[in-house]
């Protein structure tokens, strides 16, 4: 489960997160909707330790990721914006590597990167070194390597960007397999269909504040749209009048 209570995070003159409080539960997937600039990306960054807030807190299954950002880490499995792959390295080797630094047991290694691989069905190119990779192919093998420690939480940031029809496909699949498995899924999109699709929650973010927190249908009864696109825009309108 993660928490997020009442978050701040300031860029120079720049407020990028304005008191941002939301919850995503275990067997959920949880979407976090917003246009560019909204602060999607600081409170995902913030919730994989990346950033420190400015004030408030946040928890991964009751762990401080302030205080304690080490035992957050271990409770989560992150694919932010760009594969970070080592492109000298194969597949394999890149899951085996982030294996490593979360200190799972050596002789645990190779079975868990083989189980990640054939989920993902990575086979055919797992010992083949990653630079070339397609957009698609660093997709899957970056998050191999954020699920191959089996961690209760996935953080994706727009995990679908740059992906064919069929890897979206195949990564929606992944992503309700993992909530089947009480799994907690929290993820940012700008793909409304992948959102409509996917998510049990919403949370519309916009100017650094929660719009709105609710299911897709409850969403689109608050706002009086029929459509999730248009009630995503009034729910931002509603944000940006009153700021």
């Amino acid at each position: 489960m993660i928490k997020v209570a009442d978050l701040y995070k300031s860029f120079g003159e720049v407020k990028a997160v304005q008191g941002i409080s939301f919850e995503a539960d275990d067997g959920k997937i949880t979407g976090l909707l917003g246009p560019n600039g909204a602060g999607k990306s600081t409170t995902l960054r913030i919730l994989y330790t990346v950033l420190k807030p400015d004030s408030g807190s946040a928890f991964i299954d009751g762990v401080d990721v302030i205080n304690d950002s080490l035992g957050a880490r271990r409770r989560i499995g992150t694919l932010p914006h760009g594969s970070g792959l080592y492109p000298h390295l194969s597949a394999r080797e890149n899951i085996a590597y982030y294996a490593r630094l979360y200190e799972m047991p050596r002789d645990t290694i190779d079975a868990a990167v083989q189980t990640v691989i054939d989920q993902l069905d990575i086979n055919d190119f797992a010992d083949r070194r990653t630079k070339g990779f397609s957009q698609g192919q660093k997709t899957k093998v970056s998050l191999a390597r954020s699920l191959v420690h089996g961690p209760q939480n996935i953080i994706l940031d727009e995990p679908s960007n740059g992906l064919d029809v069929m890897a979206t496909r195949s990564l929606r699949e992944l992503i309700r397999e993992l909530k089947r498995a009480g799994k907690c899924v929290l993820f940012s999109s700008h793909v409304m269909q992948e959102v409509a699709a996917l998510c049990d929650e919403i949370v519309i973010i916009a100017a650094g504040q929660v719009a709105m927190q609710d299911t897709a249908d409850g969403i689109r009864n608050a706002t009086g749209c029929d459509d999730l696109e248009d009630a995503f825009v009034k729910a931002i309108e509603m944000v940006e009048t009153t700021s």
